[in-house]
């Protein structure tokens, strides 16, 4: 397996000196999470959405017709070549994880007495908190995948795939880590929601234990976020929710405004908002835009339209609005005035409705509750008090689609974790004839799996 070499080649001990060097350290791991520039697509800026969004039932790319990455991936005919684009999903995941690696490493073994037992865990909690969150997406794109816990790349090199159990429980022993170390507050970033904290961990464990199906502690962890209203609560406006002072926010990415492409937008506004008359390269799907009831202010903020023709007369097209900065309007050296959003409050809301549907404390009354807490900030009427069962965990799973939408992955994710992926997926048009569940997990980079004999391609390529 391919990892990046350690920068300038430094020790850990030049590095994590002091304070001050080990934060400048950690800090590079957020930036290094959008990639060197807007024009390079990495997991974190907006990459995860699109190809999730695309392999889902969510986005259908204009270039439907003609054999491009972004049509194989929406018509279900990946190839065992795979694309640059999940291809770099993996690359780009696993380079992060490289640099918490070096910093949890660094920390550990740096001598100095000029760096601080409180800054060690703070910065070594951090490191773990962002491992687990890019090993999450590991699994959920890509099935097994080598649990790399070390910043040595000879080690690395001849590592096999670990069973997504293990990936998983690595997963929750490091955000136990990390909810334990980290601070309850943004103080670290003076304030900005840009670094995770001991929330943003707690959110991330919440959604661990709902992908592992134990429901107890899913709803045990969503709820202690959801509680601690002095720092979270949903906006009333959802044109709030993804702005950067938003207090729905539990963890955010700053872009790079000087950024000579993207500006003060983000790549996710920059790539699914309209370019001019050009129009936009994908558009939401009919499945989505029927899931929306009659009012629903989600549908009335978070969707815009646009006329124009690809290949013909003008046609109507609908697409994710959720941020509102993209190519037309961005300013290369403006204020931002929304981040990347990462993690946020209403996803806490659905864990807990969800694990409560399935026997969590609560049951399914608290369930219900929650779910009409989303829906009143959406403005749709509450669902039944006598909602159960099955019918109440599609109202769950409806929530889910039209919450969370374009939104990192999760309603792919959703599918798959619920069964539903062939059910619904196979149905579509476009997808069929349906070329087996296998495409259900992406392809590893071929370079990857030639270089480590003991990499072995997912089932199917």
């Amino acid at each position: 397996m391919t990892v990046p070499p350690p920068v300038n080649q430094v020790t850990a001990e030049q590095v994590f000196s002091t304070d001050l060097q080990a934060n400048s350290a950690m800090a590079g791991i957020y930036v290094s999470m959008l990639g060197p520039g807007g024009a390079t697509d990495n997991f974190a800026n907006g990459l995860t959405t699109r190809m999730a969004a695309l392999s889902s039932d969510e986005l259908i790319t204009i270039y439907l017709g003609l054999n491009i990455p972004f049509a194989l991936f929406n018509t279900n005919k990946i190839t065992g070549e795979g694309s640059v684009e999940s291809n770099m999903i993996w690359s780009s995941l696993y380079a992060t994880i490289y640099g918490a690696n070096a910093v949890i490493d660094g920390v550990a073994t740096s001598t100095s007495s000029r760096l601080t037992e409180p800054a060690r865990k703070q910065f070594a909690a951090e490191a773990k908190c962002i491992r687990a969150f890019c090993y999450f997406y590991l699994v959920n794109f890509f099935g097994d995948a080598p649990l790399v816990l070390v910043a040595d790349p000879l080690t690395v090199a001849a590592m096999p795939r670990t069973p997504v159990r293990q990936v998983y429980e690595q997963i929750i022993r490091d955000l136990e880590d990390a909810q334990a170390d980290l601070p309850p507050d943004y103080s670290v970033s003076g304030g900005k929601r840009i670094r995770v904290n001991k929330w943003a961990a707690t959110a991330l464990l919440a959604r661990a234990y709902l992908f592992l199906g134990d429901y107890g502690n899913a709803a045990a962890e969503a709820t202690k976020v959801i509680d601690n209203t002095a720092l979270y609560e949903l906006e009333d406006d959802p044109n709030r929710s993804f702005l950067t002072d938003s207090r729905e926010a539990i963890w955010q990415l700053a872009q790079n405004v000087n950024d000579g492409l993207a500006g003060n937008a983000t790549m996710e506004g920059y790539n699914l908002l309209p370019f001019g008359v050009a129009g936009v390269a994908t558009y939401l799907s009919d499945q989505l835009l029927t899931a929306f009831e009659p009012g629903d202010q989600r549908r009335e903020k978070w969707v815009d339209t646009i006329r124009f023709g690809f290949t013909g007369p003008p046609a109507l097209y609908h697409y994710p609005a959720k941020y509102k900065t993209g190519p037309v309007n961005r300013v290369i050296g403006g204020v931002a005035t929304e981040y990347y959003m990462l993690l946020r409050l209403a996803e806490q809301y659905l864990i807990r409705a969800e694990a409560r549907a399935h026997g969590a404390p609560g049951g399914p009354a608290g369930a219900i509750a929650d779910l009409n807490i989303i829906r009143d900030r959406a403005d749709i009427p509450d669902l039944p008090e006598t909602l159960a069962d099955t019918a109440l965990l599609d109202a769950v799973a409806k929530e889910w689609q039209t919450e969370m939408f374009c939104e990192w992955g999760h309603r792919w994710f959703n599918l798959k974790r619920t069964g539903k992926a062939r059910e619904v997926l196979s149905a579509i048009a476009m997808k069929q004839p349906w070329e087996g569940d296998y495409q259900l997990l992406y392809p590893l980079p071929r370079q990857n799996t030639h270089e480590a004999g003991r990499l072995v391609q997912n089932p199917g390529y």
